[in-house]
């Protein structure tokens, strides 16, 4: 098949994000070279650092270890059995190793890292250390991988802030190949659109805790990643965009032969990856980047990576922001709706044609880099194809030329949309990303009195009293990642969705996240500067009339522009903020954070911002 030419938008883009890297990723590679040794990279080791790194290994692994000839790979498990995304991977490590051995090589668990579930604390104080908890891992990953007893690298994550975390820390050691090994999500349970519905009747006092109970249980019920288009589910679409997870493997389901053979495959290609001489920081350049990014659009994925890619580039070296989603978010046409952008789930996705028609329609509209090195041997075009088993054997097919379904997945000549639903809004209260993929239209302009709160238990609270029966702009501030570590506000959505449905014009201004459920509000969130550092926000006062205008892309108070420069920025004393639940402990990582824009990482504080000034005149 000839290669369709590059649409212009993604050229210039790209060549703009190569240029404004250009620095920042030529010290990158710089380091990942000195790290670059010819041979096992143990053979510098002492012999009682030998010793002590294959003291517990089966005796012919040590044999295989000592003779300085096999590779040896690292896991990085992010294995709990509260997460049930990752509840499969107890079992992982047992079959890695011997996957391994069958082809010459032995495998060890160099680290765990932590995994929370952001769906437990919702809401809670422990979502307060959700983000951090991405530069968390970060940090383990390094650790686990400083021993330098290892040839490649196999990271075991699906959830959140995992998957960018692990990234991350495995960036630093980009000179070692990489892949993902994923689990697979779990079987439909209830509707996403029921699930919706009964949240939003408790919501309005329609329904009772015990009947929410029973839907949630409904919704979320066994092994496997949750099956809505959240967060978890965009980590795997960007891995396989990024060709660092094999074709087709992110939604096979758990405790399926096939399953299994991409398990065991996954060691295969790391081995091969290895041998060939490929690392983790030739595959991550700035292509792979701007692949990752069109992936996030066509398919109308979590608004948390325009945080958390944000991050992962910039830990290749590589400067994005949000003028770049924007850009392309303009000519990338949406060719997916699965809840919160639609009624169908991730399973219902991949029935219907999946990640590898997506790839492919991309690609043959000029919409992707197809000459990126992925962990296929094929290229990027290897993840056109679906993987099955025959005769027990994995092979990989090409996807079906029509969806299986075009209520869920068209192809780019009849897209759902003609833009990606992501816009970034700039104006006298900042810099801040919208999704309006699962907005309707007529709700993509809202202008109403601010109501401003500074926890999300205020907003909900003041709708209990009913207070809230009216067109208004809720303004959630000091919820950035300097201020208490950036929370999911995720509990407002049925509260504002429920007020939408009445008929009042009503939307989110916060300087905190909504996550990869982002709803059918209009929502303009990650607001930069955030309140706590001084940001536009901290002057805003109930009352003060707000235009929300998704269309012209703005975001302002409409306050006379001197009494706006005049007033006083609200004042911010960390609340109930600084302790208890462990937040305490995250002093440190909010005191660094970078701004959202910036990846709103501890870990980056030393590097350039590289986005716009935030404010314009109202």
């Amino acid at each position: 098949m000839t290669t369709a030419a590059l649409h212009p938008t993604l050229q210039r883009v790209t060549e703009r994000i190569v240029e404004r890297s250009r620095t920042t990723r030529a010290t990158y590679l710089d380091t990942v070279a000195r790290n670059r040794k010819p041979g096992p990279y143990r053979q510098a080791l002492g012999c009682a650092n030998l010793a002590h790194a294959w003291a517990a290994m089966p005796g012919e692994d040590k044999l295989r270890l000592r003779e300085m000839r096999v590779p040896n790979l690292a896991i990085i498990t992010a294995y709990n059995d509260m997460l049930s995304a990752h509840q499969p991977y107890e079992h992982y490590p047992p079959m890695l190793r011997e996957a391994a051995r069958r082809r010459g090589a032995t495998a060890q668990v160099a680290a765990g890292v932590p995994a929370m579930c952001d769906g437990v604390t919702q809401g809670y104080e422990g979502m307060e250390l959700s983000l951090f908890s991405r530069d968390t891992i970060a940090l383990a990953t390094a650790v686990g991988l400083s021993h330098a007893m290892f040839d490649g690298v196999l990271l075991l994550g699906i959830c959140d802030k995992i998957v960018p975390g692990l990234l991350m820390g495995a960036l630093a050691f980009g000179h070692l190949p990489a892949v993902f090994v994923p689990s697979g999500p779990m079987p439909s349970g209830l509707s996403n659109a029921d699930k919706s519905r009964i949240r939003q009747q408790y919501a309005e006092g329609k329904v009772g805790r015990d009947a929410l109970l029973a839907a949630e249980e409904a919704a979320y019920h066994g092994p496997g990643t949750c099956t809505f288009y959240g967060t978890a589910n965009s980590n795997q679409m960007l891995l396989e965009l990024m060709g660092l997870q094999l074709p087709g493997s992110s939604f096979v389901p758990p405790g399926t032969p096939l399953r299994s053979a991409l398990t065991e495959a996954a060691v295969e290609q790391v081995l091969r990856l290895h041998q060939q001489g490929h690392t983790l920081a030739s595959m991550v350049d700035e292509r792979a980047i701007v692949n990752a990014m069109v992936g996030l659009l066509a398919t109308g994925g979590s608004t948390n990576h325009t945080i958390h890619w944000v991050a992962v580039a910039r830990s290749a070296g590589i400067l994005i922001d949000w003028d770049d989603f924007a850009e392309l978010s303009a000519v990338v046409p949406l060719l997916a709706r699965v809840y919160p952008n639609g009624s169908a789930d991730v399973n219902q996705f991949h029935a219907a044609g999946g990640l590898g028609f997506v790839v492919r329609e991309l690609l043959d509209a000029g919409l992707l880099h197809e000459d990126v090195l992925t962990i296929a041997a094929e290229g990027l075009r290897a993840y056109t194809r679906a993987p099955e088993l025959r005769d027990g054997q994995l092979h990989w097919a090409a996807v079906p030329a029509d969806s299986g379904d075009e209520t869920i997945l068209r192809p780019a000549s009849r897209p759902f949309a003609p833009d990606g639903g992501l816009k970034c809004l700039r104006g006298n209260l900042g810099r801040a990303v919208v999704k309006t993929s699962a907005v309707k239209p007529e709700h993509w302009y809202v202008r109403a009195p601010a109501r401003v709160f500074h926890e999300q238990s205020e907003l909900i609270a003041a709708h209990q009293r009913g207070e809230l029966q009216r067109d208004f702009v809720a303004v959630v501030r000091f919820q950035g990642p300097r201020a208490n570590g950036m929370p999911e506000l995720h509990k407002l959505t049925p509260i504002l969705g429920a007020l939408q449905d009445q008929g009042f014009r009503v939307a989110l201004v916060t300087d905190g996240r909504m996550s990869g459920a982002s709803g059918k509000v209009p929502a303009a969130i990650h607001v930069s500067p955030e309140a706590a550092d001084g940001g536009p926000l901290a002057r805003v006062r109930d009352g003060d009339l707000i235009e929300l205008d998704c269309r012209s892309g703005t975001l302002n108070a409409l306050v006379d522009a001197a009494e706006w420069q005049a007033r006083p920025t609200a004042a911010w004393d960390g609340g109930t903020h600084a302790g208890g639940c462990g937040r305490e402990l995250f002093a440190l990582f909010r005191a660094h954070a970078t701004p959202a824009e910036a990846g709103a990482s501890a870990l980056q504080s030393v590097w350039p911002q590289s986005f716009p000034s935030s404010t314009t005149a109202p």
